[in-house]
């Protein structure tokens, strides 16, 4: 609602604009209600939202391409960062739980597609970091899994340094900020083939993807910890606002 307010008033008032895309809401509303032609609606509401827009900036090429099939226009790249020193060099004494530790972070819902993750088989102990409204669901269903709930800045920075490998396994995320986060930390990242995933993760060197998350899983844990961290640096917060700033609209006096 807030989004329609603003582009309504910058309408009536003559002003240029720019918007961004970052969540799959045809997807996830789709995978909420599953009524036909439910998705092709959202699709067409997104597209006349943005239409107007002088830029429509989205965090990958891969996600930027899909957009223009989808007739989407002017649009543009604008990558995510992560703070590098808060996750740097940390100590990975976290966890007292059998390794390797194959770890989740996020929030804990079906449209994340939780379920490639808690039915993994490879050898180790799985831990999911995060709450959601399936948590409780996903616990019970799944004993053998460690939950532990939303953790706060620092603890999760040691969590995630602490991991053997970080399990990304969404379908539709547009980038995944918790992918860079981990590989920041030196945690390689464990993911499927598809877009988001394909522009963060350098595979073989910060993070392995495939069409099997188990085989990818297992592909991870045989990286240089070093050569992720390395990997991850070209993720900046001062890219991140270069890259805004380009695509702003100046708007006359």
């Amino acid at each position: 609602p807030l989004g329609w307010a603003a582009r309504r008033a910058c309408l009536r008032r003559g002003l240029p604009f720019t918007t961004s895309f970052h969540t799959r809401f045809a997807e996830y509303i789709e995978t909420r209600l599953p009524i036909p032609g439910v998705g092709a609606l959202m699709w067409w509401l997104l597209r006349r939202f943005h239409s107007a827009s002088r830029a429509v900036m989205t965090p990958t090429a891969t996600i930027a391409k899909e957009l223009e099939t989808r007739k989407f226009v002017n649009v543009k790249v604008w990558t995510r960062g992560v703070e590098h020193q808060k996750f740097n060099d940390l100590p990975r004494d976290y966890f007292s739980l059998p390794r390797p530790i194959i770890l989740y972070a996020g929030r804990v819902v079906k449209e994340k597609n939780m379920e490639a993750f808690l039915n993994l088989g490879n050898p180790g102990t799985k831990v999911v970091v995060g709450d959601g409204p399936e948590r409780k669901l996903y616990e019970t269903g799944h004993p053998e899994v460690v939950f532990t709930g939303y953790l706060g800045e620092d603890v999760y920075a040691r969590a995630l340094s602490s991991a053997d490998v970080f399990v990304f396994p969404s379908l539709t995320d547009t980038f995944g900020l918790v992918m860079i986060e981990a590989m920041a930390c030196g945690t390689p990242v464990a993911a499927f083939n598809v877009a988001s995933p394909i522009d963060v993760v350098e595979s073989g060197v910060t993070g392995a993807l495939g069409a099997d998350l188990s085989l990818a899983v297992d592909a991870a844990l045989k990286l240089d910890r070093d050569g992720v961290r390395q990997g991850a640096a070209k993720f900046t917060w001062e890219r991140v606002a270069e890259m805004f700033g380009s695509w702003l609209v100046p708007v006359e006096a």
